[in-house]
């Protein structure tokens, strides 16, 4: 358990930068595999523990986008974390990876329990837990991962069915050329 207690520890120092305004971004041009590559380590494993598969679907030739590294591999190691979690064993996760206009998109979905419709709008708000859930956490991970992302000047997003999954939306700004030199 001390790694629960470690990401718990992490979560309220985060979450005290959020509320006091002073999250540190270090906006710079980078590519998203080495980010993803990231994610699936640090969740490797829990993967293996509930014998979950991942459906990797990277578009080819995505181009760079401006982010903060950190908090972005802190977000998507998250965002698998919570999908590994709330999926059945010897279930599929499917992550995939595009370009949509001047954005780049990171897809999240599981075939886990879902989130109830009258949630939905909750669930990124801080210290929401859905009610009966039994799956632990702080409700904390969702909250820190929305201020991250939009503090990035990206967009996160959810949309699920209960009782057949949820699926994650992240929207990335892609680099500018000024940017990338």
């Amino acid at each position: 358990d001390t790694e629960r207690l470690l990401k718990i520890t992490g979560e309220l120092l985060d979450i005290g930068q959020v509320e006091s305004g002073t999250i540190q971004m270090k906006l710079n041009p980078a590519a998203i595999g080495p980010i993803i590559d990231y994610a699936l380590l640090a969740n490797r494993s829990m993967l293996d523990q509930k014998q979950i598969h991942i459906a990797l679907e990277l578009e080819e030739d995505l181009p760079m986008v401006f982010i903060d590294n950190e908090k972005t591999a802190w977000v998507l190691t998250n965002l698998v974390s919570n999908a590994i979690r709330y999926s059945d064993e010897g279930g599929t996760i499917s992550l995939a990876v595009k370009r949509i206009g001047a954005r780049v998109l990171l897809r999240v979905e599981d075939q886990g329990q879902g989130i109830p419709v009258q949630y939905l709008a909750k669930i990124f708000d801080r210290y929401f837990r859905v009610p009966g859930s039994t799956k632990g956490g702080t409700g904390l991970g969702l909250s820190i991962s929305k201020e991250f992302i939009e503090s990035m000047g990206g967009e996160i997003d959810v949309q699920s069915v209960f009782g057949t999954g949820s699926i994650f939306f992240v929207y990335l700004p892609i680099a500018s050329l000024k940017q990338s030199t």
